[in-house]
């Protein structure tokens, strides 16, 4: 990683720890639409446990908890998995949610094959190069399960967003201190090489409104 890009990174992190300590449960206790979508998905494909990167203060790790499923929820930001955890004991689920903080340029910790389903809320389009993209996507097939299920959200090209505020390179701006990869669709299509792409989504969220590819993919037995 080069310095600028180690230097956004940090930055970045104590972004997410201001903000969750200055807003604790920013996001509302109701899950997001996509996390609903997702449960319902690795419901059907038989899944009963898991890993959510980028979890935030927990509100769709709860759900999926509450759905009945064994999560593993991780962040880089350890006050958002403070607030995760209690909120857990509070709801009676924490028997199901475990959390682990984690900075997911560095490779998962988990076994081979040993997650039925990974969900990841806007996580693949924060300050990440394409680099750090591929080989992210590479640690979630490593750890799924033959059969698996990947359902992740990315802010994309169209939004209002994209080109305005100070530009890092690789698709990444910054705005408001946020910064964001957008995704054009051939990134989409490239993570999706030897997978069973299901479906690429397009939906809105927030009140800019952000706009976003909901995508749902599927490692082969």
């Amino acid at each position: 990683m080069s310095d600028d890009a180690s230097e956004l990174a940090e930055a970045q992190r104590q972004h997410w720890q201001n903000t969750y300590t200055a807003h604790p449960g920013m996001y509302g206790e109701e899950p997001s639409a996509p996390a609903v979508h997702a449960a319902q998905a690795f419901r059907a494909a038989g899944a009963t446990d898991v890993l959510e990167l980028g979890t935030g203060h927990g509100r769709d790790a709860l759900h999926f908890a509450r759905e009945g499923f064994t999560v593993q929820a991780t962040d880089f930001s350890p006050i958002g998995l403070e607030q995760l955890q209690q909120a857990a004991r509070t709801q009676g689920v924490a028997e199901r949610v475990s959390t682990a903080v984690h900075d997911v340029r560095e490779p998962l910790p988990l076994p081979d094959s040993s997650i039925d389903a990974v969900f990841a809320h806007m996580l693949l389009c924060m300050a990440l190069s394409t680099q750090e993209i591929h080989a992210l996507a590479g640690e979630i097939r490593r750890v799924l399960r033959p059969g698996g299920v990947l359902v992740y959200t990315v802010r994309h090209t169209g939004d209002a967003h994209y080109g305005a505020g100070t530009a890092h390179g690789d698709n990444i701006y910054e705005h408001g201190g946020f910064a964001v990869h957008f995704f054009p669709r051939h990134l989409v299509d490239s993570l999706a090489d030897g997978w069973t792409l299901g479906e690429v989504h397009t939906f809105e969220e927030g009140d800019l409104p952000r706009r976003l590819w909901r995508v749902t993919q599927t490692l082969p037995r």
